[in-house]
């Protein structure tokens, strides 16, 4: 199936992929447009470490972009797969990979495509700032949700709806202090809290934890925080065999 096709039968933006796509030899730039994501990224792994186990575990990073949370993740000892739906990040992916040399299994896919052939396959599923570029949240988070054995771990980041997450995620970060090009988030596709713990509940899992992320854009630190305002991150359990989720 080519890429062109299976974009288009997926639950993706063309815009959005093209978009990110025409970034993707900047991607490790440490210093360009994907410079918040590098920052992010040490915390994201720490959340995802401190909930579940990595060693050996079959884990999948859903939108993976070129690669900078599935290194993270197969260097703490997970058996990484990793889909994206733009050639040009996975090309990245896999050339960076190679050069660290990491063995990680990159594929242009869809989500749906893979969920099709290995339902349940995966330990631990990831999906970071992904939900709010695709055109139906509810049903990716659903998808994800088949792709996490019985007894496995979801891990999902966003961002929140509110004014407090206009003003700093869109206006300061993409208008003033330009860390993020125009016109990354669009503000009614940001996700509240509630409403991913809904569409989870929909979907069978059962959500255990939730967590902030607060970055200072001057000195690059980013931490860890209660304050789910405008980054957050979101922990989910798939029940084990038998067991049934909450209602």
């Amino acid at each position: 199936m080519s890429s062109t096709h299976t974009a288009s039968a997926a639950n993706a933006d063309q815009d959005e992929l093209r978009k990110f796509d025409a970034l993707a030899a900047r991607f490790w730039d440490v210093r360009g447009e994907f410079r918040p994501l590098h920052l992010l990224n040490p915390v994201r792994s720490q959340f995802i470490a401190g909930h579940t186990r990595l060693p050996g575990a079959r884990l999948l990073d859903v939108g993976c972009g070129g690669g900078l949370l599935a290194e993270a993740l197969a260097r703490a000892g997970a058996q990484v797969t990793a889909i994206d739906l733009a050639p040009g990040m996975i090309e990245v992916a896999r050339l960076h990979a190679a050069e660290s040399g990491l063995g990680i299994d990159y594929r242009v896919a869809a989500a749906e495509e893979l969920h099709a052939s290995a339902a349940g396959a995966f330990d631990v599923v990831t999906c970071m700032e992904m939900l709010e570029h695709v055109p139906e949240p509810q049903r990716m988070v659903a998808t994800l949700a088949g792709l996490t054995r019985p007894g496995g771990a979801l891990f999902v980041s966003t961002l929140n709806r509110n004014l407090k997450s206009f003003l700093l995620a869109i206006v300061g970060a993409e208008y003033l202090a330009k860390l993020l090009p125009r016109g990354t988030h669009e503000y009614e596709k940001l996700i509240r809290p509630a409403e991913l713990a809904s569409w989870a509940r929909s979907a069978g899992l059962t959500l255990e934890a939730l967590a902030g992320i607060a970055l200072n854009p001057v000195t690059g630190h980013a931490s860890l925080t209660r304050d789910v305002d405008v980054n957050y991150l979101a922990y989910f359990t798939r029940p084990a065999s038998g067991a049934r989720a909450p209602s």
